[in-house]
């Protein structure tokens, strides 16, 4: 049997204390604390933002790789349709000559050298037309005219397009077979449908997924072709529609079903991939639409474009999917000696501070005056607060100098302005705040520098825009947030911040940037949620988790700002919502929350972390 050693390149290690600069897949035996420990890299899925397209459309077609793609044709505001061709180069997306017939919903296959088009719309058409890499040429039509056709191939000498429909509303599962000369008609497909997407690499390996069948709406069904016939096999975990040519892969082993619509209607961001006899749900676009167009791999693909289910609107947005590469982590940390929902938190991912706080169903005084301080691996409780409550405000650099602010008290019951400093041993009772306010404020700085904003106040039971700025001794009322809501999510230092989420009551998507004087709304989230937790050190660099939709379900969903845009990135273990937080966007702490939670978990931005093994 084969050595660690041997295995891995590197010997286990005897140490007294952890290395201070371990390398991927290190591992070590620590006499002091006793414990087996090794340094990994985690890896995943993700979907990255490409490339603005240069004229935004939906029902387009797609081919190629992610790297060096293909669009073409499509619909374009306002409800026009298109000829234009964009080529991709993998970071920037350049016109070249248009079609010769503008069309949407049509088929497509090949690179971004040698493509092909056919069929399309409205009507519906047999035209077909080959790419050069420089221009457009008719070829023979389809037998069938169609539109909404599913496709696949990568080489314009053999492709197959199958289902869409005639003349609504007659879809059909008429299969034809490209040879690079002529279409000639082949076995069918044993569901009829349109909108349905389409991978594989010729006319003799393909895979057909999802679609409408005028009758269930939005379907799951998967079909497999030979060369010969279509067979079923394992459905997809959510039917949907609207998919067009936005299925990825060059197999009819190893796809992704990307985007579409359900069948409430509703666009999604659901991504699931295929390894040739199950699908499994992956991470989610950042953007939820249907009708993109799609091409490359189930480990390198990229799709561009789409609607948000509106015919009328359009997205220009490129995003690039990659597999099995390095990502971010949550790692689970020391549990809370209390646990708890509505707690107020300050510091960093190695020096925190977890501070009041409720409990479901409530505690005795309905509330905790309980602090307790975290080093990276335990909390350990120091001293209490003054006051009992929760739904508190709180920021601070470290587990040494705080600051509690606002919050509800059960005895008397009523909002607080009631502000307390923690010194590292002590909490004291400093200079209130102006207006009373708790339940989900955006709270952030430093125990000397901070901002207070939103929340729930006297008069504004859904939300206030009220802003407040600590100046170390004083509050002073600053410019309002440009909605007022609760359940924010929020990080950053005095001048320079971000709140996100909240609601209003419903749970909402806005975003808006401190710049130490005024709000400015910017990009919104991907996700619509309330209670979520907030870190980061500027309203340029942010991450945003957990959290709460529709005033109901806990989400785990994790999203990073760039300072432009949100990106979806690993979930949290688990999913909580009105917990506390501290850190940045690349080392954050999220603890306590719903269901008085004693859980803290952990975000390497890196994906790079030390994990405890368990021996036995």
């Amino acid at each position: 049997m084969a050595t660690y050693k041997e295995i891995k390149g590197t010997d286990i290690t005897v140490v007294s204390s952890d290395p201070s600069n371990p390398v991927t897949g290190e591992v070590w035996y620590n006499t002091t604390t006793q414990k087996l420990k090794g340094y990994q890299q985690v890896l995943g899925n993700a979907w990255s933002t490409g490339g603005n397209l240069n004229t935004a459309r939906q029902f387009l077609g797609g081919a190629g790789s992610q790297t060096a793609t293909l669009v073409f044709g499509g619909n374009k505001n306002p409800g026009t349709d298109t000829a234009e061709t964009e080529a991709y180069n993998g970071s920037a997306w350049t016109e070249v000559a248009d079609l010769n017939t503008a069309r949407q919903n049509l088929g497509s296959a090949g690179t971004s050298t040698a493509a092909l088009a056919a069929g399309g719309g409205p009507p519906a058409i047999a035209n077909t037309e080959t790419w050069n890499g420089s221009n457009w040429t008719e070829v023979n039509d389809l037998n069938q005219v169609r539109q909404q056709a599913g496709s696949a191939g990568v080489a314009i000498t053999s492709a197959l397009i199958f289902g869409g429909v005639v003349a609504l509303p007659t879809r059909t599962n008429i299969t034809e077979s490209w040879n690079g000369t002529n279409w000639t008609e082949v076995a069918d497909l044993n569901n009829g449908r349109r909108t349905l997407a389409g991978a594989g690499a010729s006319n003799t390996d393909a895979l057909a997924f999802g679609g409408e069948d005028g009758t269930t709406n939005a379907m799951a069904v998967t079909e497999v072709w030979n060369g010969s016939a279509w067979y079923e096999v394992n459905d997809l975990n959510a039917g949907r529609y609207g998919l067009n040519t936005s299925g990825i892969g060059i197999t009819s082993t190893a796809a992704l079903a990307v985007g579409g619509a359900l069948n409430d209607n509703s666009v999604t961001a659901n991504t699931e991939s295929w390894n040739g006899a199950v699908w499994t749900e992956t991470n989610n676009l950042n953007i939820a639409r249907q009708a993109m167009g799609g091409a490359g791999t189930s480990s390198s693909g990229i799709e561009a474009g789409g609607g948000p289910g509106s015919s009328v609107e359009q997205i220009a947005a490129t995003e690039e999917w990659n597999a099995n590469i390095a990502v971010g982590a949550w790692v689970t940390g020391g549990n809370l000696n209390t646990g708890r929902n509505s707690l107020g938190g300050a510091g960093t991912q190695t020096s925190a501070l977890a501070f009041a706080g409720g409990a479901n169903p409530p505690s005795p005084t309905g509330s905790f005056a309980n602090t307790e301080a975290y080093n990276g691996t335990a909390w350990a409780e120091v001293n209490d607060l003054n006051t009992i409550k929760r739904s508190v405000g709180g920021f601070g650099a470290n587990n040494t100098a705080a600051i509690c602010v606002g919050g509800y008290s059960s005895d008397p019951a009523g909002e607080l302005t009631q502000t307390e400093l923690w010194n590292g041993y002590v909490w004291t009772e400093v200079n209130d705040l102006n207006q009373a306010k708790y339940n989900g404020m955006a709270n952030f700085g430093t125990s000397t520098a901070g901002i207070v904003a939103g929340g729930v106040a006297p008069g504004s039971p859904t939300g206030t825009a009220n802003t407040e700025l600590w100046n170390g001794s004083n509050w002073t009322e600053v410019n309002n947030l440009n909605s007022g809501r609760r359940g924010l999510g929020s990080n950053g230092i005095q001048t320079s911040g971000l709140a996100y989420g909240g609601s209003a009551p419903n749970s909402g998507k806005q975003n808006e940037s401190w710049n130490g004087t005024n709000w400015t709304e910017v990009n919104d989230l991907n996700t619509p949620v309330d209670f979520s937790g907030g870190a980061g050190a500027s309203n340029t660099s942010a991450l945003n988790f957990g959290g709460r939709q529709g005033g109901g379900g806990t989400i785990a969903n994790t999203e990073s700002w760039n300072g432009s845009v949100w990106i979806n990135v690993q979930n949290m273990n688990t999913g909580t919502n009105d917990m506390a937080t501290g850190g940045t966007n690349t080392n954050a702490l999220s603890f306590g929350g719903d269901s008085n939670s004693v859980v803290t978990e952990e975000w390497y931005g890196d994906g790079k972390f030390t994990e405890t093994f368990t021996t036995s």
